[in-house]
Order: C-alpha cells, then structure tokens, then sequence
C-alpha cells in the first residue's frame, strides 16, 4: 500500500491505479485493526479491477474478451457484472453511453465509479462510519458530513461549486465529466469523435452510488445542452454544468446538495 497517515479515529491513504490516484478519508474508527484490514481489501480490489479491465493491458480479461479470446462465461464473474451494467446504461442513455469505441470493447466509462462505490461499501462492512473516497475526481461519500468541491474547468485550481453531503447520508456520489483534466478523452458514440457542443464539464450527483453517477456523467456530457432534460427525467440524479463561456445551469433538485457557502 502507498502512502497514508492516521488521527485518532480517521486513516488516510493515498494509492495510485488504473492510472490515476485513489485518495481514502476515514472517520469515525472505532477498531482501528478492522477497518485496516478492510482499506486493505478495499485497495486490493482496486488492484483486481485494473488487472481484470485495463485496456492498456494486452492480457487483461477485457481486452482478450474483446479480441474474442474469451467467452463472458469463462471471465471472472466481475466482467459479466460490469458488462450487464454498462448494458443497462446504454438502454437508459438511448446509446449515449457505449462499450465500444474505435471497434474496442471499453467499459471505463463506468468501471472506475463501480470499483470505487465497491470498495467504499467493504469499508463501511469493516466498520467505518464515515468514508469519502476520491478516484480521480469522482467521488463516493458514506455517511458524513461532507462537503465535496466542484472544480471549474475555465479556473485552474478554482471551484465551480461545493456538494455537501448531510451527516447521515448513506451513499452520495458525485462524478464529472469533461476535457478539463485528461483531455477529450470523451467521445460522441454516434460518430466516434469529442462532442461539438458548449459544455465545459458536467457534473452528476446521486444518491444511489457512483456506479450510477459515473455511467451517467459520461453520456451526459456527450449529449451537450441535451443532458439537463434528460438528467431532469432521471430518478435520483441530479446536475450541474459549466459551460464553455463560464455560464453555469442545474437541473431542479440540484439545490437540495449545493452548500451554502459564507460570503
């Protein structure tokens, strides 16, 4: 394991996979050798999903289910799993969300935010009472209070706007999507090229879990303008977009998870 530092009753970590950095702060430890135990599995699993999904890996499963080396049944069972959920995404984005790109099998669109809700719900096992685990930028919260900034994609190291996630909250997730960090590294399914619209990120929340934030987020910054209607019909997802000249829209129930900021 990386680095990471303690406090009576909260453990920090820092671990970088799947190309990124996976950043854990936990409250409320009661048994410390416990919930050691589950940020040990729960960086393992990390671990295990970039193995299984990396698509920079010529011998990862999904890269040789997608050169048709392997069948979905004599994959471990977490391919099928994904492989389902990224079905019922493109089903709810009517094909905005897509596992293929440039004629290759790619489920990233939502395999980070399903490690990540995974690896939060073995902490909470472990007895944790209050995680925020950052992968990336998108962001799992248990319990709480906690409040999660925005970044603004025109203002490098600015926020756009701050999430807050009451004490109590049991599954808060917050992903955005957008060029701002890594590039357009998000494509328009229809036509296999970056989106032509004037969003400059978007932002999803949802109660539910990251997995669903995340499969959400991607299509919907592909979609442009379109997303706010289409995020407004959803059940348990709320927005919030900036634009690309620095104009912000949510959709209704975004209030209900804005802080209130002093002025």
């Amino acid at each position: 394991m990386a680095a990471g530092s303690s406090e009576p009753g909260r453990l920090r970590h820092v671990e970088e996979s799947m190309g990124t950095v996976f950043s854990f702060d936990i409250r409320g430890v009661t048994d410390e050798a416990r919930v050691r135990a589950g940020l040990r599995a729960a960086v393992a699993s990390l671990h295990r999903v970039d193995e299984i999904f990396s698509t920079f890996r010529p011998d990862s499963q999904i890269m040789r289910l997608g050169r048709g080396e392997l069948t979905p049944a004599e994959c471990v069972t977490e391919v099928p799993e994904v492989l389902d959920l990224c079905a019922a995404a493109e089903r709810e984005s009517d094909g905005w969300f897509s596992t293929r790109h440039a004629g290759r099998l790619d489920p990233t669109g939502l395999v980070k935010g399903w490690a990540v809700e995974r690896a939060v719900r073995m902490l909470a096992s472990s007895g944790a009472e209050s995680v925020c685990l950052n992968g990336g930028g998108d962001v799992q919260l248990h319990g709480g209070p906690w409040r999660v900034g925005i970044a603004d994609p025109l203002r490098p190291g600015a926020l756009a706007t701050v999430v807050e996630a009451p004490e109590g909250q049991e599954g808060l997730a917050v992903a955005t999507s957008g060029p701002a960090e890594r590039g357009c590294h998000v494509l328009d399914p229809h036509t296999g090229e970056p989106p032509v619209h004037g969003l400059a990120s978007i932002t999803v929340v949802c109660p539910t879990g990251l997995t669903a934030a995340d499969a959400r987020a991607t299509p919907a910054y592909a979609m442009g303008e379109e997303a706010r209607d289409w995020l407004e019909a959803l059940p348990d997802a709320e927005g919030f977009a900036v634009t690309a000249t620095g104009g912000t829209w949510t959709t209704t129930g975004f209030r209900h998870y804005a802080a209130q900021l002093a002025v």
